[in-house]
Formats: structure tokens, C-alpha cells, sequence
């Protein structure tokens, strides 16, 4: 039996969608269909029952299935079993991780990391989440440092949570009041940094809510481009607090409270393989419970 067609099984239920477990895989949505059907031929059995874009899963579909999640965590076991390293042996860690976790995380922990492994050699990769989930998936990486995300085969830990605040130059009217709500927040030129977070997508719907939609007059994907931007004064945005500490303590960014907005937050964390022991994983965040959660939030 072909173990890729059973993962194609759990991946399409973990995700109720072909589409979605098609990304996952970073196969194409015909792709997935194909090994579905190869599987259910050699099951000689019926999995999914289908009507136009729909689909539920057959009697047979759930009697096989807890039995197919345990065949690909069976399989997985077994590849760690024979990769198997105790922490006292490892001499490197591969680390995958996104831009943000590289350029803000990552310099506050790795010291204490390399002061408790002298010999470690760490090597870092930069990426984007759905990258660094492929490359732990081929073993390529030891473990993942990525925005707050699900995998059937991952075991994903908090590692940081960051807040989510407006921010404005200094010379802003905003600078100079306490709270303001999201209608007047909406009469400002926005600047827009997308970075695909549930979160961010609240504070799009919120502004859909209005009657009067704001001013997007720049929409970036870098954060560093977009702090900049701010700093300039060339609009107001919504930033995380750990990538503009230092520019709001030296005066150049003022964060700015909003009227019901809520607590919104940027999740970092650490993803390993499921059902495999990392100590270095463990020890990572402990050292970052340590040391970023320990950050006081920017008071505004």
C-alpha cells in the first residue's frame, strides 16, 4: 500500500478540502484526487462520497480512518526511530524561520543556545511558513520558527506572542490623544502590511464594517519597509511591538490605542515533528519564555 496515498487521506480530512491538502502537500488538487482513488481501488473500497464540490466521508471512509492516522504516525515513528539522535550527540540544529523570527527572535536566544551547546553548529534558513513545513516534512530541518499554524504531522508550541498596536509619527495629530476610535482611524492615509495572520485579517474585516472605508494608500508585504514608511510619516499602519521597540523608544513611532479594538496579537512558534523528542526544541523554548516573553509590552 502506498503510504503517500494514505497521507493524502489524512491530509484531505484534516483540512476538509482537496485544495487546502493539496498546498500542504505542494501538489496540485488533481494531484490529491488521483492518489485518493488509487487508494480507494487498492482498499477496494469507497472512501468519500462526492456531489459537485462537496464531499463526506463514506462508513467505510471512518472506519478507515483512525486506522490510517496510525499507519502514518507508525511511519513517521519508524523514519525517527532510525534517525534518532540524543541532544548530548547533536553537533547541528536546522533551523528554519520566517523573516521576522530571523531578523528580531532569533538574536535574543541563540547565544544562550549556543552558551549551553559550545559545540553546536546552527544552521538558519530563511523562509516562508508553507517552505519551512516542506523542507521539516523532507527532513531538511531540525525545527521550524513560523507564524501560529496547524499541521497533522507537526507538533506546534507557543514560543512568542507579540501585540498588534497602531503606530504613528510623532508629529501626527494621533500622537497627541490618548485612544482614538476606528471611524477616525479610517480618515487616514493607511499603510498596510500583509502578513497573512488571523488577527490581521480582524482589523480587515473591522474596517469593512465601516460605513466610510479607509485609505489604503500603500499595501507591503516587508515589515521593515513598512516601519519605515510610518516613520516617515508617510501614513499610519498597524505594526507587531517587538519589530518597533527600539523606534518607539527613541521617538520616532508613537503607539496609538483604539476604541474596542480588542487584543490582537502575532504568534511565533515552534514546530517540530510529531511524535519525535527534540531537546533542543525544549530547551529553545524555555530560553525564549525566558527572554522575549519576559519584554514588557509597549505601554501606550
Amino acid at each position: 500500500m502506498n503510504i503517500e496515498n494514505i497521507e493524502a487521506f489524512v491530509y484531505v480530512i484534516h483540512f476538509n478540502s482537496f485544495n487546502k491538502a493539496a498546498d500542504a502537500l505542494f501538489l496540485s488538487q488533481p494531484s490529491v484526487t488521483a492518489r485518493i482513488q488509487s487508494l480507494e481501488r487498492e482498499l477496494d473500497a469507497k472512501l468519500f462520497e462526492r456531489e459537485g464540490k462537496q464531499f463526506s466521508l463514506t462508513e467505510q471512509g471512518k472506519q478507515f480512518l483512525p486506522f490510517a492516522q496510525q499507519i502514518i504516525q507508525s511511519y513517521k515513528k519508524g523514519k525517527q526511530h532510525l534517525h534518532q539522535r540524543k541532544a548530548g550527540d547533536v553537533r547541528e540544529l536546522r533551523i528554519g524561520c520566517t523573516v521576522t523570527a530571523a531578523n528580531y527572535l532569533l538574536p535574543l536566544v541563540l547565544p544562550q543556545l549556543k552558551q549551553a551547546y559550545p559545540e553546536l553548529h546552527v544552521k538558519l534558513v530563511t523562509a516562508s511558513t508553507d517552505a519551512i513545513i516542506h523542507h521539516m516534512e523532507n527532513r531538511e530541518l531540525d525545527i521550524g520558527l513560523v507564524r501560529g499554524t496547524t499541521h497533522p504531522l507537526m507538533d506546534t508550541n507557543l514560543f512568542y506572542e507579540d501585540h498588534i498596536r497602531l503606530f504613528v509619527h510623532p508629529d501626527h495629530p494621533f500622537a497627541k490623544q490618548q485612544e482614538v476610535t476606528m471611524e477616525e482611524a479610517a480618515l487616514e492615509p493607511f499603510l498596510f502590511f500583509e502578513c497573512g495572520s488571523l488577527d490581521w485579517m480582524k482589523i480587515h474585516r473591522l474596517f469593512d464594517s465601516l460605513e466610510r472605508p479607509p485609505v489604503i494608500a500603500y499595501e507591503i508585504d516587508n515589515m521593515e519597509t513598512a516601519k519605515k514608511l510610518i516613520a516617515s510619516g508617510l501614513g499610519i499602519g498597524f505594526l507587531p511591538e517587538l519589530i518597533v521597540r527600539a523606534e518607539v523608544e527613541a521617538g520616532k513611532l508613537v503607539p496609538i490605542a483604539i476604541r474596542s479594538l480588542g487584543i490582537l496579537t502575532l504568534r511565533t512558534c515552534v514546530l517540530t515533528r510529531k511524535g519525535e523528542s527534540v531537546e533542543l526544541a525544549r530547551q529553545l523554548l524555555d530560553i525564549g519564555r525566558d527572554t522575549c516573553l519576559s519584554k514588557q509590552s509597549i505601554h501606550v
